[in-house]
């Protein structure tokens, strides 16, 4: 590999929102026209909270269609399911004897979703923080373009590998978050205060990656805006700040340009303009989707030869790790 390595994945733990999209599938396609891209469908992480095994396997192939629909080429990027490669479980083993308690367990992710499933409390929820670090130091990556919410992970990633380095000497790459231009994040239509997700129980709350016109037109009518008819991008409206913010995320114009644009109206143009918009920038990938989806055959085969690239880089790794630790190799 001589250009820098860049890897990032995304759950096939439901369907996928446009806050997936444009938060990360939309720079996949840009970033392997400059890097060495590996992409992940991380369906390890997905068992840290209850699945349906049929619906996971149905939606780890549509995770991989959505890659390529959204111009994701296996050509140019290793694009893999990541429980194909065992050894992402076997360096996450080893990477848990140098892990500390006390740093996971002050993991805002695990301690946020320890509130929401009390009930469901594994120890995978626990140190998945560490498989994740496995996953990027695994490729000797350099970069992983991660929000403001993976920013602890990424942390401990770089704390491993120096933490291992140091105690067996120079082995992985101290990756670096990948700056890009933030897209705003991308808020639940119902609830401004908290990140859109596909986990949430109103499906009135986020847009799926496939939602047809008709439910995108009624989910952006519903959304909450703000009690005070002025038009403006402003905390102090946060649900119209969310709205303009997916707005400029489709359209590419800037937040000054569509408040001058819709400055002294109702938000009803607003956002019935904002639901075409939102319409038109999908179709293609949905077009494209429907006509993967249906090449299983195709699906596999991308599967297969993702896993045997992703496997070889990974193998390397691992039998140096392996050695360094002390593991007798035959």
């Amino acid at each position: 590999m001589n250009k820098k390595v860049v890897l990032s994945g995304v759950q096939p733990s439901g369907s996928l929102t446009i806050g997936n999209y444009l938060g990360a599938i939309q720079n996949f396609s840009k970033l392997q026209e400059d890097y060495e891209c590996i992409y992940a469908i991380a369906d390890l992480h997905s068992i840290t909270v209850p699945q349906v095994a049929k619906d996971l396997r149905r939606r780890t192939y549509e995770v991989l269609a959505l890659y390529m629909a959204c111009n994701v080429d296996p050509e140019k990027s290793t694009i893999f399911v990541q429980s194909h490669v065992p050894e992402h479980l076997e360096l996450s083993w080893v990477l848990s004897s140098i892990s500390y308690m006390g740093q996971l367990s002050r993991m805002t992710q695990f301690k946020d979703k320890a509130k929401k499933s009390e009930e469901n409390l594994n120890a995978a929820l626990f140190t998945y923080p560490v498989l994740m670090a496995a996953d990027i130091l695994l490729y000797q990556t350099d970069f992983v373009p991660v929000g403001e919410d993976q920013r602890q992970h990424l942390e401990l990633a770089r704390d491993l590998a120096i933490r291992f380095n140091s105690k067996y000497s120079e082995t992985f790459k101290v990756p670096d978050n990948l700056i890009r231009k933030e897209t705003g994040k991308i808020y639940s239509l119902k609830d401004p205060s908290v990140k859109m997700s596909k986990s949430s129980e109103d499906e009135n709350s986020y847009i799926l990656m496939l939602d047809d016109p008709k439910t995108i037109e009624r989910k952006i009518k519903r959304a909450v805006t703000d009690s005070d008819a002025h038009f403006c991008y402003s905390d102090d409206q946060p649900g119209l700040k969310n709205l303009i913010n997916i707005y400029q995320a489709f359209s590419n114009e800037s937040v000054e340009d569509i408040v001058k644009q819709y400055e002294g109206e109702s938000y009803g143009p607003f956002k019935k303009d904002l639901a075409e918009i939102i319409i038109e920038s999908l179709k293609p990938i949905q077009d494209e989707y429907s006509r993967l989806i249906n090449d299983k055959a195709f699906l596999e085969e991308v599967m297969a030869k993702g896993a045997s690239k992703a496997s070889y880089l990974a193998n390397k790794t691992i039998r140096k790790v392996y050695r360094k630790v002390g593991f007798v190799q035959i």
